[in-house]
Formats: C-alpha cells, sequence, structure tokens
C-alpha cells in the first residue's frame, strides 16, 4: 500500500512538536507499506525552519518514511492574518509536491488547518484515489469559540469550506471521542468515521530516565518542578498558570517551567518579568527525544486550555506524554480528557482557568509526595492499557488498506465515492 499523508507541521522526534504521524506511519512502513509525507518546512511550535534548504521542496528519509518537506512563507507567529498566509503558501506548494510525489493508493489530509485539506482533496481527484480526512481539532468552530475569527463573512465562508470538503472525503479519522457526535452532526454517515485516539508510546518515557540534565541545565536542583509542556498561544491560557505561580511566591521551592514556545510567548516573557514572577522558567523548545529528560526532571505536570465548550471535546496530545512518563497531571480541561484522567486517577482535575485552584493542587501534590507518586504510577499504568500507538497504528493499517484496495475491472463506481454507502 503506498499512503500519502499532507501535514503541514509535521515533525519527527528530532524536532519540538506532536509526533502522532511519525510514529504511526513508521509503524505501516515496518509492515512493509509505503509512506510519503508532505511537510511544511516551518516548525509549527517554534516558526523557523525545520530544515535549510535553497529549494522550494527539499526530500529525506525517517525511519523508512520519505518526507518532502515544501516551502512555507514564514509568518506563522506575526498575527491571525499572516498565519493564514503561510497556511495558503502550504496549500499551494504542497498540493504541487503531492502532485509530484509518485503513484498513490490512499491520500490522507489532517486538520486543522482546512487549507491543507483542499491540498489533499485536489490531489486525490487528479490521482483519483480515496480521500481520507483526519479531525484533530475541530476548525473553524474552535477559533470562532476563541473570538479569534469573528467576521460574519469569513465564518460563513470557513463553514461552506469545511462542509465542501467533508463531502468528498471516502472516510474520517477523529483522535477524540467527542468529534464523532460533531461530524454526523454536519451530516457525515458514522459508518464513516473511525475513532484513532491520541496516545502515546510508553517506551518513549523509561522509568530510569533521572531528568537530571534537564534540571541541572535550567538551575533546578532541590525544586520542585511544576511542568508545563506545549505551544503557548491564545488557546493554552498560560495566564492561569502565570496567576498560579503568582499565589505561590512565597514557596521558593515550588519552580513553574514553561518548555515549548509559540505565538503569545514574547508577552507571556513581558508579563513575568513586570510581576517579578522569580518561581517561572522559559526553558524553550525540547524534540520529542528529549522529553523524556524533561518530564523526568519533573514533579508534576499542567494541561490548561482556555474554558470555551469546543475544547471540552478534544484530546491534547501532552497529557498522554505526562502520562507515559509517571507524572500526575493538574489538568485545567473540562470535557473527555477529564474522563480520562478521572478513570486513570492519575492527576488532579481543577476548573479551567481557576488560577487558585491550580496552585492549591500543586501546594497539595508538593506537600504529599506519597500522593503524587502514586498519582503517577496509576497514570502510567492506565495510559499502558488505553491508549499504546502500536495498537492505534494497527487500526489505521486496517483502515486504510480497506480502503485503498483496488477495484474490480468490473467495478464502475469511481474510486472517490468508496466507503459512502
Amino acid at each position: 500500500m503506498r499512503v500519502l499523508l499532507i501535514h503541514q507541521s509535521f515533525v519527527s522526534h528530532d524536532h519540538p512538536g506532536g509526533t502522532r504521524h511519525f510514529e504511526l506511519l513508521s509503524y505501516l512502513t515496518q509492515r512493509g507499506h509505503a509512506c510519503t509525507i508532505v511537510a511544511g518546512n516551518m516548525g509549527y511550535l517554534t516558526g523557523k525552519p525545520v530544515v535549510k534548504t535553497p529549494y522550494w521542496i527539499h526530500e529525506s528519509r525517517e525511519s523508512g518514511i520519505r518526507i518532502l518537506r515544501a516551502y512555507v512563507y514564514p509568518s506563522l507567529h506575526r498575527s491571525f492574518v499572516w498565519r493564514i498566509v503561510a497556511f495558503v503558501s502550504f496549500m499551494m506548494t504542497s498540493t504541487w509536491a503531492a502532485l509530484r510525489s509518485g503513484k498513490t493508493d490512499v491520500v490522507m489530509g489532517t486538520s486543522p488547518p482546512l487549507f491543507q485539506l483542499i491540498s489533499a482533496w485536489v490531489v486525490s481527484r487528479l490521482k483519483r484515489v480515496p480521500l481520507v480526512i483526519e479531525i484533530r481539532d475541530l476548525w473553524p468552530e474552535f477559533a470562532i469559540d476563541m473570538k479569534v475569527l469573528t467576521n460574519p463573512y469569513l465564518i460563513w465562508i470557513a463553514r461552506k469550506l469545511e462542509l465542501f470538503l467533508y463531502r468528498r472525503a471516502a472516510h474520517f479519522i477523529v483522535n477524540s471521542p467527542a468529534y464523532e457526535d460533531y461530524l454526523v452532526s454536519k451530516g457525515v454517515p458514522r459508518n464513516k468515521i473511525s475513532f484513532i485516539s491520541n496516545g502515546v508510546d510508553p517506551e518513549m518515557f523509561q522509568d530510569e530516565s533521572t531528568g537530571q540534565t534537564f534540571r541541572a541545565g535550567l538551575g533546578l536542583d532541590g525544586k520542585f518542578v511544576a511542568t508545563y509542556a506545549g505551544a503557548l498561544g491564545l488557546a493554552n491560557d498560560i495566564g492561569c498558570i502565570l496567576r498560579a505561580a503568582e499565589q505561590l511566591l512565597s514557596i521558593p521551592s515550588i519552580q513553574f517551567v514553561l518548555v515549548g514556545s509559540g505565538k503569545e510567548e514574547e508577552k507571556l516573557r513581558a508579563e513575568v518579568e513586570s510581576k517579578r514572577l522569580t518561581n517561572v522558567t522559559f526553558a524553550g523548545c525540547f524534540p520529542k527525544s528529549q522529553m523524556k529528560d524533561v518530564l523526568a526532571g519533573s514533579d508534576v505536570c499542567l494541561a490548561t486550555l482556555q474554558d470555551i465548550p469546543m475544547f471540552r471535546t478534544t484530546y491534547p496530545n501532552k497529557v498522554f506524554d505526562y502520562m507515559a512518563a509517571a507524572r500526575p497531571t493538574i489538568l485545567a480541561i473540562d470535557g473527555v480528557i477529564r474522563d480520562v484522567m478521572e478513570s486513570a486517577e492519575g492527576g488532579i482535575c481543577v476548573p479551567p482557568g481557576d488560577a487558585r485552584a491550580l496552585a492549591d493542587a500543586i501546594r497539595r501534590l508538593f506537600d504529599d509526595p506519597s500522593l503524587t507518586k502514586r498519582l503517577g504510577a496509576n497514570a502510567r499504568n492506565y495510559v499502558q492499557e488505553h491508549f499504546q500507538r502500536s495498537q492505534h497504528a494497527a487500526i489505521l493499517e486496517q483502515l486504510l488498506c480497506d480502503l485503498a484496495v483496488p477495484m474490480s475491472p468490473h467495478t464502475k463506481t469511481d474510486p472517490l465515492t468508496r466507503g459512502n454507502s
């Protein structure tokens, strides 16, 4: 089977960011399938080049995966409008790269952003193969709920584009169980939707890692470290973490560490400086291959999102990494991920946006090392049983093989409509 994935923010373990697709497609290549990923040349978290090349397309291989990095206009972190410019630039260059990638049996597009789904649809049409759409976040709904997208005309266009693309997919993959009902509400038949959860490879977070390198590098020896790892963006409500840090300034042994980067980083750094939050450290970005040491050097981990209804549907990647590293999560997110955390008994759940509750939860674990250790062990055991990446990859393999089976010469159905019945 020959699989083509179009994904602007794809990264491997050598770069910062989510590595869901690298791990899933690495499994497929190990099983003998040929996988090509058309990705952007700019890192989504850092806004900096992932590869430096004078060419519009850079080709490489990692773990048997063929990676074609297409040019992206370097404006991801400037503003909302400039982010759209970056997305549109990739939409055009990725289409060109994908059409030059060779024979394909199935095309996958992943959202957000919606623009790269346009690329996937065009390529699937021209190559006359099925289109699989993966929904990782609900766009444009998240942007509308966050008041990032407010113009009624642009909202109308975005929703029309969303429905246009949905009606042309042979099948859908969702990484959160809540997204299935959303797609059904948009007219997608339930039998065209497969749930392949976010998850983790627990072997990447072995217990023998001490985190000493991470601690020593940031001067954290002797500290109780509360780590947030991920994007520093508007959606992530890092302001809540800073307000919790302000309330715990009187306990110098507790240190907040922000691992990652994003559009809001400059603003957050200015706030830390103006409030003299000496208990907050900006650690920068780390590739996935080093996150084992980062999380091993942490005592508790933080997951926050803004308190808007649509965020109750999401399964954040970072939470599964925290759990695999046997670290308790203080979760300031409601909805389906809270159900996971409560079932695992792997952390403490607090109301989104409630800085006092977040600070109290950190103080509780600081005061009770045995509870901290027990919650972390519970989390790792649960994620090993329920959220193994290899299990998810096997589901993906079967799904794509079913869709990519060559049609009989006597079959009159267009391959783009397979799976619609």
